[in-house]
């Protein structure tokens, strides 16, 4: 890792924390108790309404177990790796290894007969079809263009590339009953 870029990483480190506490996230655990790739926290929808192929409709105000991919963790791992292809299998198989551990945090969590489904926000939507995942492009285009601005440090510090950002954010969706079926 370059200097720059170590600098920034270490900046993002420093920053995360207080991200953490800010965000209400939560982390999600293994069957071990140990941290996942995944952090998350409920959260109304604010979008346009989307059906989902398996007919659920996700309407302005429905509760969803929003996820964040830690990102902090992932920079650390992920600079390990040469290819984008090896990066991009490594967050694959990561992201398969969690979806079992977020369907036991939201079996155990207080609202989970309220929530309709996980929503995420990423670039990296690539082979998420194959998790089971539905990707929908966000229509407003300020808050596109915020979450594309919130994706390039982390780009800069994991690859030094930006070509990847020319790919807008996309929200990813699963519906609770897709995501029991398919990983509980």
């Amino acid at each position: 890792m370059g200097r720059l870029r170590y600098c920034f990483f270490k900046f993002w480190c420093l920053l995360d924390p207080i991200y953490y506490l800010c965000s209400r996230l939560e982390y999600v655990r293994d069957k071990e108790n140990n941290r996942d790739i995944f952090r998350v926290r409920l959260t109304k929808y604010k979008g346009r309404e989307i059906i989902l192929s398996d007919g659920t409709k996700i309407k302005k105000n429905d509760l969803l177990l929003k996820i964040h991919l830690h990102n902090v963790y992932l920079m650390k791992e992920l600079n390990r790796f040469k290819s984008e292809i090896q990066k991009g299998r490594y967050i694959y198989s990561k992201t398969e290894k969690g979806l079992p551990n977020i369907v036991q945090y939201l079996r155990n969590h207080s609202q989970f007969h309220n929530v309709k489904g996980i929503i995420g926000i990423t670039i990296l939507n690539k082979g998420s079809e194959r998790l089971g995942f539905e990707t929908f492009s966000i229509q407003n285009p300020f808050y596109k263009w915020y979450k594309l601005l919130t994706f390039t440090p982390m780009y800069f510090i994991i690859q030094y590339r930006f070509d990847s950002l020319k790919r807008p954010p996309k929200y990813l969706m699963m519906s609770k009953e897709k995501l029991l079926k398919l990983y509980g």
